[in-house]
């Protein structure tokens, strides 16, 4: 994981830190989270998780695990690597719940992931935006950045 971190550090992702990697690994080991890498070449170019309990309140009530932190870098995207891992997250949630969640940002960063995510079936959570991990009411201002995300959801069987 030390690859990947450095990797997403060199791009200016300051979050991507060992100590980030290695609570997943840990959280992986409690049954919280599972950790999906995707490789080229042996070397790890991409990773996501899927969290059983949501931080989202609307998951988190409705019981729907959720896939976060879905990252490819850069120089390895438009090559279905993100699709390997939304398949092996979807496969893994398939085996304890009818629904997976996720979550897209809303700035333009993000448009080739939303685009995906609908023509892999997800449709919006009918909740509206949510900003970390709460529903924001009407009339709200927030921050654009990417605490703000539609919530969307797919029904896998």
């Amino acid at each position: 994981m030390d690859v990947l971190s450095a990797a997403f550090t060199a791009l200016g992702w300051a979050g991507k830190t060992p100590d980030l990697f290695s609570r997943y690994v840990e959280q992986q080991a409690a049954g919280d989270r599972v950790v999906v890498v995707v490789e080229v070449d042996e070397r790890p170019v991409g990773y996501t998780c899927v969290v059983w309990t949501s931080d989202y309140a609307y998951f988190h009530q409705a019981h729907i695990p959720e896939i976060v932190d879905l990252n490819v870098l850069p120089r390895h995207r438009r090559q279905g690597l993100g699709t390997a891992l939304l398949d092996a997250a979807e496969s893994t949630i398939a085996g304890r719940a009818t629904v997976a969640g996720i979550a897209v940002g809303l700035s333009a960063d993000y448009a080739p992931a939303m685009l995906l995510y609908l023509k892999r079936g997800y449709l919006p959570d009918g909740q509206g935006i949510a900003y970390q991990g709460k529903t924001v009411p009407p009339g709200a201002t927030l921050t654009l950045d990417d605490s703000a995300n539609l919530m969307l959801t797919k029904r896998l069987r």
